[in-house]
């Protein structure tokens, strides 16, 4: 028993270790004057140019405009993605519905392929439609993505939930729209927020989309304009680059340790 708690503790560290290297390489490096950087990561801080290095890459990535952007693409799809999650989980797990098993393989199996082999039908499919280079066109894209991952999570939740009160209230004559909206949701409502967690997550780091999709500036995710910083045409320096990262993963940061609570009680299997 002591052993085995040694070797777990162990391994926690390692992969604690693994995990805050490169974090404070970035923190490190980004505090790093621009003009002083000499091409070598620094592995002690020296400097202290962390606010500069951030104005630099706000104004010259223009990342305002993006995380706003980023901000209305995480929310409304993260929100769209748990709702219908939601829906779909209650119908195969709560509602008498056939071919159960069969509706979870074919919700879920939009998980199973890498988000590559979408790209060429979907640039094809917006290119020949109003969507291409639009917020709509994101929207729609990310909220997509989003329903097989949040839909497992919901229904696994929704498969430790007590079937008799449901069931009480469906002999008191409530309908299914009632008991979703008044008894589903209310028990379910750590799991939707621990989904629009890891969907806004997601969102607000995708990139592959933000640059095949859109062209546009004023439309464009924060990534796609953060990754205009250390592109070919680009004269910014690493330290303004990882500035500019460090800056934009706020949002995300500061999102989950609010939702901390939610997300945790999300876990746990009710009894």
């Amino acid at each position: 028993m002591h052993l085995g708690r040694v070797l777990r503790t162990a391994a926690v560290s390692v992969l604690a270790l693994l995990w805050l290297v490169p974090t404070w390489l970035l923190v490190v490096n980004a505090l790093v004057p621009a003009d002083r950087y000499s091409g070598s990561p620094h592995w002690l801080p020296s400097d202290f140019a962390l606010f500069d290095n951030m104005t630099q890459a706000w104004d010259k990535a223009e990342l305002g405009p993006a995380m706003g952007n980023s901000l209305l693409y995480a929310v409304v799809s993260a929100v769209a993605a748990a709702v219908l999650a939601g829906f779909a989980a209650f119908a195969t797990v709560i509602m008498p519905v056939r071919h159960r098993t069969l509706w979870f393989w074919l919700i879920y199996s939009g998980t199973l392929l890498p988000l590559q082999v979408f790209i060429r039908p979907l640039f094809l499919s917006y290119a020949t439609s109003s969507l291409y280079d639009t917020q709509t066109g994101l929207v729609l894209i990310y909220t997509a993505i989003a329903i097989p991952f949040a839909f497992f999570v919901m229904r696994n939740y929704a498969l430790t939930l007590p079937r008799e009160v449901v069931e009480a209230a469906r002999m008191d004559g409530a309908s299914w729209w009632r008991v979703f909206w008044q008894i589903h949701v209310p028990l379910t409502r750590s799991a939707m927020i621990a989904v629009f967690v890891f969907q806004f997550v997601a969102v607000w780091n995708d990139l592959m989309f933000g640059i095949t999709l859109v062209t546009s500036r004023n439309i464009r995710p924060v990534m796609a304009a953060l990754a205009d910083l250390q592109g070919n045409y680009s004269n910014v320096g690493p330290p303004i680059v990882l500035a500019g990262a460090l800056l934009v993963s706020l949002p995300t940061l500061v999102l989950f340790f609010s939702a901390q609570r939610f997300f945790i009680s999300s876990l746990k299997i009710h009894r």
